[in-house]
This record gives structure tokens, sequence and C-alpha cells, in this order.
């Protein structure tokens, strides 16, 4: 499997793929999938073989990094293209000046998967979109 996660300036792949994942699969509306935060985002597409199979963004404030809208395809999950993402995204932000931490709001189902990756939840479980979440971050090494 070749895969490629690279940064895009067009990020019409990665809003197609997120539209199949959070709004088709997970119901959530399309008015809550789109924000104003996708104009000044790090968008990331994961292909394989060439094909457009996940995708991730980063959003910058302060010494933070948040990762969002990580989606992969149903065929492509299971396969470790996730997990590249978020490194791929980690590594983005230590390479960052100033950014001393990564966070992410995970879904419930998720937390899991994100620990595995270095990630410690905080706070409370709360809804977005209709899907329970909870805040995890991860403090980069200074």
């Amino acid at each position: 499997m070749t895969v490629t996660i690279a940064q895009v300036t067009d990020p019409t792949a990665c809003y197609t793929l997120r539209y199949t994942v959070f709004v088709e699969e997970q119901n959530v509306p399309p008015d809550l999938e789109r924000d104003d935060l996708d104009a000044t985002a790090i968008h990331l597409l994961a292909t394989v073989a060439g094909t457009p199979m996940g995708a991730a963004r980063i959003v910058l404030g302060g010494e933070t990094g948040k990762i969002g809208r990580v989606c992969v395809l149903r065929p492509a999950r299971g396969t470790g293209l996730g997990a590249a993402l978020i490194r791929e995204a980690l590594d983005i932000l230590r390479e960052m000046p100033g950014i001393s931490r990564a966070t992410l709001g995970a879904q419930i189902d998720a937390l899991g998967f994100y620990e595995k990756l270095g990630f410690t939840a905080y706070g409370g479980v709360f809804d977005d979109a209709g899907i329970d979440h909870r805040m995890m971050e991860l403090r980069f090494a200074a």
C-alpha cells in the first residue's frame, strides 16, 4: 500500500472526504462540518495509490495546534492511515516555532486510538454535532 500524506493548498478533496465520513456516515449537519476555520487551517490529504482516502486539518492558536476533522474512508480504516495522518500533523506542529502542544476533540469511541499516539484526555465529555467527545492533548518536549 503506497500512502502519501501531504499539505494541500486546495482542500477540495479533503472537504469531499469529510462530507462522506461526517455528514453521510455520522449524520453531522453540513453547516456544522464546514466552518470559518477552514480558510486559515493547514489541510492534510492522505492518498493510497493516488486515491484520496483520509484528511485532517490543523488550526493554530497561540502555543497550540489543534488537530481536527480527522477522517478516513471505510476501506482504509484499520490500515494505519489514521495514525499516519496524526503523526504527520504532530511532525508539522513540532517544527513550528512557539508551538508547545497539540490538542484535539476526540470522539469517545476514538479515545484509545489517540492514547496510543501519546495523547491524554482532559476535561469532561461534551457534545459536538450530536456526538460525545473529550478534549485530548499532547505536550511537546521543550
